[in-house]
């Protein structure tokens, strides 16, 4: 089975995945230049947050009464689930930046959060791909989530060394650990969306 044009379940998906999309560029983009920004930063990602819950929660709810849904209910709420726990990645992310006081990304940082939000335009488009039946093509874009997902891991890898060899501060090494392992739990969620989505495509190509 696949989606019908304006079907409920793909509005909704798309609704999340732009969600997601508009808090990744969101994140990536804001300039932090006063430790005052870093509460405006952790609000306006709080509120991309708690608009994507209240999606996930329509989809539960249309899930519940609906007699027949274009695609497997579990697969439709699989997908909701890990797309939110991305954007549930990014707020918290924000939080530690501002409980940690931190204004300045360093180059790590910005190398993880490029790759995220590449991830989600790759998400919006699979999700795009998926609400006008176009299910083969979407192959392509969780194969690159993964490549990103796999740029991160390397990322990673490299921080830590970084840190380990020249911080001397260890309640700093403590926080920028801390900051590195969300951004990779981040792109491992981006990754389960990938996943996710090829399970859909076997299932229903």
């Amino acid at each position: 089975m696949s989606f019908k044009k304006k079907d409920k379940f793909s509005n909704l998906l798309n609704d999340i995945s732009s969600n997601l999309k508009e808090a990744a560029e969101y994140f990536s983009d804001y300039k932090l230049k006063h430790v005052s920004d870093l509460k405006i930063f952790s609000e306006k990602m709080k509120g991309f947050e708690t608009k994507g819950d209240g999606y996930v929660h329509e989809v539960i709810k249309e899930l519940n009464n609906a007699f027949i849904t274009p695609i497997e209910r579990e697969d439709i709420l699989a997908l909701s689930m890990s797309m939110d726990d991305v954007l549930d990645g990014l707020e918290h992310c924000a939080d530690l930046f501002e409980m940690y006081s931190i204004l300045n990304a360093d180059e790590y940082m910005l190398q993880f959060v490029d790759a995220i939000k590449q991830c989600s335009f790759e998400i919006q488009e699979s999700v795009e791909l998926l609400s006008t039946k176009k299910l083969p093509q979407i192959r392509d874009h969780a194969i690159r989530i993964k490549e990103y997902e796999s740029k991160c891991d390397g990322v990673q890898r490299q921080a830590i060394k970084h840190l380990f060899s020249v911080e001397k501060d260890p309640i700093r090494i403590i926080q920028y650990k801390e900051i590195y392992e969300t951004l990779e739990d981040i792109a491992d969620y981006c990754q389960n969306v990938a996943n996710t989505l090829e399970t859909i495509i076997m299932k229903n190509a």
